[in-house]
Parts: structure tokens; sequence; C-alpha cells
């Protein structure tokens, strides 16, 4: 987790070098103090639609300025458990509270704090990239003079601010997806819920938006982070969750993970060559899997079966350290599933 020396008291400075966006009137130096308590807590949290459980005795907590990371297939509760997070789906049972207030009973007054980057487009195509910011911080009741001064540091840092006058359609699909976190930005909320941001993404977009994320971490934001991406999960995550089926399957931090459920190296295997390969020398490793045709070899002690590989020359092999995506695939299948 990143400690209280990053929050945002820290004097963090915005993309242009001065004061970071909604400093204008606030005290930030009693903002910054670590609070003794987690700012979001979930509590066996169930949610089922007709006879499908979608979310199962749930539980979760995020502490300040710490990137909470939830992982799991599609169809796994993710987006469900972001949509209770904001009060648009009732839960069956279990408690949400943010900042010490329940929701959805008091959820409005928690939207305050939460800036929010969903899973689809949601900017007004009528208005200009300035005006969808404008519009939408007038929902929270901010003054004008003070979304003034804020729409040019959050164009800054959405890099748009030569698009301010430019219609979300004539966007690309990075720069919506700048745009949208630059508006979730728009109220200088605590807690960011952000639900896949990067998918669609091509690279050089997700790494700046990576970019941005690990900015709004510094300066002492928390964010609970969706995601399909196992590099970006590793890269932004303090802690992960893996979901399956609407339960928590593991939690922990990503190499804490990795260390916890596998072998320390993986050597895959390609080729026609590559079953041979597993029916002759699958004894060298501790776990053998097979997608297609490559034949994944999980193993502590690599150089047995590297040596073999070494004089097979009718087989292309790659030997990398086990990664998020390993235990990903471990814990959840390989198998493609109906609804991904």
């Amino acid at each position: 987790m990143r400690h209280s020396s990053n929050a945002r008291g820290s004097g963090s400075a915005g993309p242009s070098g001065g004061a970071p966006w909604g400093q204008e009137q606030s005290d930030w130096g009693a903002q910054s103090l670590p609070m003794p308590e987690p700012i979001f807590r979930i509590a066996k949290l169930y949610k089922k639609f007709g006879q499908n459980t979608v979310v199962d005795d749930l539980s979760l907590e995020i502490q300040p300025g710490e990137c909470l990371g939830v992982i799991g297939p599609n169809g796994a509760g993710k987006t469900t458990t972001i949509r209770m997070c904001l009060g648009q789906t009732a839960p069956d049972s279990g408690t949400i509270e943010a900042f010490g207030l329940p929701i959805p009973a008091r959820v409005r007054e928690a939207k305050k704090r939460i800036g929010v980057v969903t899973q689809f487009d949601s900017l007004d195509p009528d208005f200009t990239c300035a005006e969808n910011l404008l519009v939408y911080g007038r929902y929270f009741g901010l003054p004008d003079t003070t979304l003034h001064a804020r729409i040019p540091k959050l164009l800054e840092f959405s890099a748009l601010q030569a698009k301010a006058g430019v219609r979300p359609g004539e966007l690309s699909g990075g720069m919506k997806r700048r745009l949208s976190l630059g508006r979730a930005l728009i109220n200088d909320p605590d807690l960011l819920l952000l639900d896949e941001p990067t998918t669609g993404l091509d690279p050089q977009a997700r790494h700046l938006m990576w970019e941005r994320l690990q900015n709004l971490l510094q300066q002492g934001k928390s964010i609970l982070l969706t995601t399909h991406f196992m590099d970006e999960a590793e890269r932004l995550c303090d802690r992960l969750l893996v979901l399956d089926h609407g339960r928590k399957i593991a939690e922990g931090t990503p190499r804490g993970l990795i260390r916890e459920h596998l072998e320390s190296d993986v050597v895959e295997v390609y080729s026609e060559g590559a079953q041979d390969v597993a029916k002759a020398h699958g004894a060298l490793a501790q776990r053998v899997e097979t997608s297609g045709e490559t034949v994944f070899f999980y193993l502590r002690d690599p150089k047995p079966l590297l040596e073999v590989l070494g004089r097979d020359h009718r087989v292309r092999y790659l030997h990398r350290p086990a990664n998020l995506e390993d235990l990903f695939l471990k814990l959840t299948g390989r198998q493609i599933r109906d609804d991904a």
C-alpha cells in the first residue's frame, strides 16, 4: 500500500507543475493524514438474478492511498459489484460503506467523494470536451468559478488540452477514455471506481492511462480497479482479489499470490513435437498443461527440462518466470466461458 508520504498533502504537483486540481480552496495538509479505518468496505455481499448467484458472500476493504484490483473471468461478478457500490443495483444482502456512509441509503452523499469510469462511453456527444467536464461538475453543485479553474488542468492531465473545443465523436477511443478519467476527477474524489478503464485501447494509450493512474495514486487517491489485463493489475495494484462465479477465491499482493499458488518458472513448448516432449519428460515438471499446440511446463527447477529441450531440434520453447496470467488461468481455468 502507498503510505501517507504519497498522500495529497505531500505536495504532488499537477501535470503542469503547479498545484493539483482541487487545491484552490482545500486544506490539503489536514486531508493528508492517514485515516484509521478503511475508506471503503463491503461485507458479505450477495446478489442473485433469477436462479443465478452473481455475487456470493463477497467482502473487501480499501485503505487510503491503496489500489485494490479485482480480476476474474467474464461473468465473475465484477461489474455487478461496481453497480452495487454505486447504488445502481440493490444487493440481496450484505453491507456497503463508503467513508462510513451506508450504500445505497446515503449514496448521494458518498458520491461527492467518488469518481467513476465505467466500461462503456457515457460522454455527452452534444458537448465539447470542456463542456462535458463543466456540465458533469455542475451535478456536484460545484460553482462555475471552481470548475473553470479545474477544467484546463484536467484537460492537460488527460493530454487533451488541444481538444477542449472538440466533441467526443471526433476523438479516438483512447482520447475518450482519458476524457472519461478526467471527468471522473472533476469533483476531486478520494476514491475512484474504475471498471475495465483501458479495455479496447492500443498499447500506447494504455501505457498513458497507467501513467495517469500512477500519478493519482501518488497523490493519495484510492482506486478500486477491475481489469482483464494482468500486466495492468501487476503494475498498478497493491492488492488483488480473484473472483470466479461471484466468489472470492484468492486475495493478496500480486507477487505474493504468484509465490503462493505457482511454481517459480514456466517453459512453453511449441510445434508438433511438444506433445512428445510432454509424454517423455512431463515428470520433470510439477505441473503440465496443454492449450492448443502449446504445452506449459510449470517447474521449480527448470534446468533439467531446458537441457532436454536444448538437444531436441524439433521444438521451439520459451522459458520465463511465472506471472499473473498463469495465476489467473490456474485459479479460473483455461476454458472459454459462455459469456466471454
